[in-house]
């Protein structure tokens, strides 16, 4: 089964254009020591609790809210800034969005090693791919390198939901990959425990026809009703925009300054009146 599952990876690697000159595989990527036993995967599952669905002796704790759309300017990517350790805010400046290269960005949700460790080999792999090929990476092809290297260990504690988004040949490409190997192209995603809330801004908002500014207006606007519903998200909203260009980063902006920006706005749907709205209208 394990030699299938090879075969199958190489053959898709083979169509994006990831061997190496000799005809083997371009990624080995580093590899861990495995549990003892027939099936380490059934050994990682009867002691690690990734979805939150059962005590174990590792709980992975996680929680955020991370976002990215494409508009006819390129890729718009939002993410907060709250790291949580259960009931507990360990950080709120962590730096959700990794930078894999001038024209890549990668997101984290999910267990925070995790995704800030694989990205950073994916960062490695993508620059060996250009010095071996003499062209830039493509973001269809870092994406399957991605889900490559994490679904050798499909099933054995891994936690990582990532956006990857960038621009190349073939213009902006999005892309969510997730520890289970999973691999999806869309021009929307959100990811995170704040996910649900940041898409009923996105489904009511979101136009493909957008400016740099009315995208910059949405995304933001996402992350700050996550960040106000979800207990698991807060601190800062960052955002980039991917561009033919490569990837520009804007200011970063308190989820608690936004909130007396966009609260007045919510309508209640009982008799009690808003008092940031009254205040507003005085």
């Amino acid at each position: 089964m394990n030699r299938l599952a090879e075969q199958l990876a190489a053959n898709d690697m083979s169509e994006l254009g990831l061997h190496s000159n000799n005809g083997s595989s371009a990624i080995a990527g580093p590899s861990f020591q495995l549990a003892a036993g027939n099936n380490p995967a059934a050994f990682a599952h009867q002691f690690i609790d990734v979805k939150s669905e059962k005590n174990s002796l590792i709980k992975i704790a996680h929680g955020t809210t991370t976002l990215a759309f494409k508009f006819k300017g390129g890729v718009m990517v939002a993410t907060d800034s709250r790291a949580t350790s259960g009931n507990v805010i360990a950080s709120q400046t962590v730096k959700k969005v990794i930078e894999i290269n001038p024209y890549l960005l990668g997101t984290m949700a999910g267990g925070a090693a995790d995704c800030s460790f694989w990205e950073r080999v994916l960062g490695m792999e993508c620059r060996l791919y250009e010095l071996r090929n003499k062209k830039r990476i493509s973001v269809a092809a870092a994406s399957k390198m991605l889900a490559n290297l994490v679904y050798r260990y499909k099933g054995m504690g891994l936690s990582m939901g990532t956006m990857v988004a960038g621009w190349d040949e073939k213009g902006p490409g999005l892309y969510y990959v997730d520890s289970e190997g999973q691999r999806i192209a869309n021009d929307l995603f959100s990811v995170g425990s704040g996910s649900t809330f940041a898409y009923g801004i996105l489904d009511s908002h979101y136009r493909y026809d957008m400016d740099i500014e009315e995208a910059k207006d949405v995304a933001r606007r996402a992350i700050y009703h996550a960040t106000h519903r979800d207990a698991y998200s807060g601190g800062i909203v960052r955002m980039y925009w991917v561009k033919e260009t490569g990837w520009e980063a804007f200011p970063l902006e308190d989820v608690g300054e936004l909130y007396y920006k966009y609260h007045p706005e919510i309508q209640l749907t009982n008799s009690a009146e808003s008092p940031l709205a009254v205040a507003s209208s005085a």
